[in-house]
């Protein structure tokens, strides 16, 4: 089964505040440039995904329309909730994305009597407990699960639960044909377009289409998705998700940067983040590298990008150490006279920290004490609000940060900004 909140974004920020309830609500991207969540009142009145917020403001003086930086730290709060719930529920479960999880249901679903009562009973819960609308979707493999999540989410008659298992083999078959090849998960809109010129344009036809001779054209994953259409499970449940083998951290900023200063703050900023993400699973890098760049869209300026990696001595999770590459690399990197949008750091070289191999100079008992300061650095940030213990290179009022002019109140994390009851 795969589970969905509906609008995600959108369904986070009426959570707390009713009035916007049926409203036409955008939410918008980094530093408020493009909509990267709509309600349905939004899509109906034709805003695309990734549609520039600059380009549609006439259309949203017209009728109404709000929009609302987005409040990540909201939505990661509202997604850990709601996971606990559907943990509580189903155990076998994989995390797809914020908004979607895939259970492992054939066989709780007969304590709630079928699947399609187990689907209300999750639906119900996640609107009592979150107030959070969810479709789910059922199959015989994660890709008939997505399509099926798709057809509840989509077609009204279904009230927002649709079991391919329950449909005749007709009915399976007539809705796949109505559904364009482009929907299916995985397939892109370039990879649609390569499907359409062998006439391929539906689910159907693709299910339809041979899998060792559409592997030969366009590999292993497209054999693989044909398999899944006709119910051969090809892909497993992870319910551990592996180590990332990479982490990066990048934003562009809220205003044009020229000082050196405020590049370091970023970098360090970045490199903090990314550190706790490296020590959240177990890993240590090799090595750091940076990033930065002018802004590619404004033609009449200076341009210049660059990047520079820096190894470490020995792989690290250390965050005093990440930083100290990172402004090394920066340094090298900076060229004054060019107004930066974007800084970015990448951790590279991620291994296991419990197989670290040790140099012959290595003092264990400074690996000892970085290793109890990461531990309750990040204890107290967790418990007491990000950046509760922060780095003094990485600033205090950081004017570059990305602008976020409406953004609501991150009332699950800030003890100054829980919701107020009248």
């Amino acid at each position: 089964m795969l589970v969905d909140v509906n609008n995600f974004y959108v369904s986070c920020e009426r959570i707390f505040n009713p009035r916007l309830r049926d409203v036409p609500l955008l939410v918008l991207s980094n530093n408020d440039g493009c909509a990267v969540a709509r309600s349905n009142e939004v899509k109906a009145l034709g805003v695309k995904m990734g549609t520039p917020w600059f380009k549609i403001q006439d259309l949203a003086r017209q009728h109404g329309i709000i929009a609302y930086s987005s409040n990540y730290t909201l939505y990661a709060s509202m997604s850990d909730r709601a996971v606990t719930i559907l943990r509580d529920i189903c155990p076998d479960l994989e995390v797809y994305s914020i908004d979607e999880s895939f259970l492992r249901v054939e066989k709780i679903a007969l304590h709630y009597g079928g699947i399609e009562a187990m689907s209300h009973a999750i639906r119900d819960r996640m609107q009592r407990d979150l107030s959070l609308p969810v479709c789910c979707g059922c199959g015989p493999s994660k890709t008939l699960a997505k399509l099926a999540n798709h057809l509840a989410k989509k077609n009204p008659e279904f009230n927002g639960v649709c079991d391919l298992n329950s449909l005749s083999k007709s009915e399976r078959l007539r809705w796949m044909s109505r559904i364009d090849v482009g929907e299916v998960w995985g397939i892109g809109r370039r990879l649609a377009e390569r499907l359409r010129v062998l006439n391929i344009r539906t689910v159907l036809d693709l299910r339809r289409a041979d899998p060792k001779q559409m592997r030969a054209g366009f590999g292993v994953v497209m054999e693989r998705t044909i398999n899944e259409l006709r119910g051969v499970s090809c892909l497993s449940l992870e319910e551990v998700e592996p180590p990332r083998k990479q982490i990066i951290v990048s934003r562009s900023f809220g205003r044009p940067v020229k000082a050196l200063s405020e590049l370091r703050e970023s970098v360090s900023t970045y490199t903090a983040r990314a550190a706790e993400k490296l020590r959240a699973q177990a890993s240590i890098a090799a090595a750091v590298h940076v990033f930065i760049h002018t802004n590619p869209f404004k033609e009449n300026m200076p341009q210049y990008s660059a990047s520079k990696s820096i190894a470490l001595a020995n792989p690290s999770d250390d965050t005093r150490e990440l930083i100290a590459a990172a402004q090394h690399a920066l340094t090298a990197l900076y060229r004054p006279g060019y107004a930066y949008k974007k800084s970015g750091i990448m951790l590279i070289g991620l291994s296991d920290k419990s197989i670290q191999q040790r140099s012959l100079f290595d003092d264990e008992s400074q690996r000892s004490r970085s290793s109890q300061l990461m531990t309750a650095i990040d204890r107290l940030n967790r418990d007491y609000g990000r950046d509760t213990v922060t780095w003094g290179s990485a600033g205090i009022a950081r004017h570059w940060s990305m602008r976020a002019e409406n953004r609501s109140p991150r009332y699950t994390t800030r003890w100054s900004e829980l919701p107020i009851v009248h």
